[in-house]
């Protein structure tokens, strides 16, 4: 299993290796690397791609987890690309990921060649939904996952009926308790970073599904209006997760993107 201690993490990553430029992928809240095989398998054969479970994520989640911000995420992933000897890629986030991601471009420009920013955005969580989040969230903690909030979750997060939503509902199933609670108070208590968006003079790539639940498409578009060179791909029918569920559109949209940076 390939993990970097980095940052004081054991952070678990897959590299497909090769000589092409680098796409690094962070995935979203209570997702792990796996979420962005279609993209991965789409683009190894002539980019380098890298995946990653973040912290309380995945392989890289533990039987402890210290209070973080989505800042110390931009630092681990800096530190993965330093682990690797990387010295600049293209950061790729989906929701989480790309509040990590958006970070990184803040505090670490010089490793960013540019952005491909899916169903996130850089206002903070909608007051308005934080309540109902926050009382699935305490149930799951202390009764373990109930089928309907499952398919809640599901909904929310992968849209109506996809076809995969039962293997990630199973792995919902496997999480702790101290993982689950800490992600969601580091998701619930981000800053407000759009005001320095112009700081980001990187293209970006802004994908985001037209019946995203989580994540409404105006603020996605405020986002793409924000930074200084980005563009916005819309994906018809995507909901949060619109790299899994639709890859079909949105890998056309990243592949013209990175062409585009040669």
């Amino acid at each position: 299993m390939p993990y970097a201690q980095v940052n004081g993490q054991k952070l678990y990553f897959e590299d497909t290796g090769g000589k092409g430029p680098v796409v690094v992928f962070s995935h979203g809240l209570l997702m792990d690397q796996s979420m962005f095989a279609p993209q991965v398998a789409a683009l190894r054969d002539r980019y380098r791609c890298i995946s990653w479970d973040e912290r309380g994520h995945g392989r890289t989640a533990g039987d402890a987890l210290a209070p973080f911000s989505y800042y110390d995420s931009a630092d681990d992933l800096a530190a993965l690309l330093a682990h690797l000897g990387i010295g600049k890629a293209v950061l790729a986030g989906m929701s989480q990921g790309g509040y990590l991601s958006l970070r990184c471009a803040l505090t670490h420009p010089q490793i960013v060649r540019a952005l491909i920013l899916i169903d996130t955005q850089a206002l903070p969580e909608d007051p308005a939904k934080m309540p109902g989040y926050k009382q699935m969230m305490d149930i799951w903690a202390a009764q373990g996952l109930p089928d309907p909030i499952a398919d809640t979750i599901g909904q929310i997060i992968l849209g109506q009926n996809w076809s995969g939503a039962a293997a990630w509902k199973d792995k919902w199933r496997g999480w702790k308790a101290h993982n689950l609670l800490q992600c969601f108070q580091t998701l619930g208590g981000r800053d407000d970073i759009s005001s320095k968006l112009e700081q980001i003079k990187v293209p970006a790539l802004v994908v985001h599904g037209d019946l995203d639940m989580a994540i409404s498409l105006d603020r996605a578009k405020a986002m793409a209006e924000g930074l200084p060179q980005a563009q916005l791909a819309v994906i018809e029918g995507g909901g949060h997760a619109a790299n899994l569920t639709h890859p079909d559109q949105v890998n056309p949209q990243i592949e013209k993107f990175l062409a585009s940076l040669h």
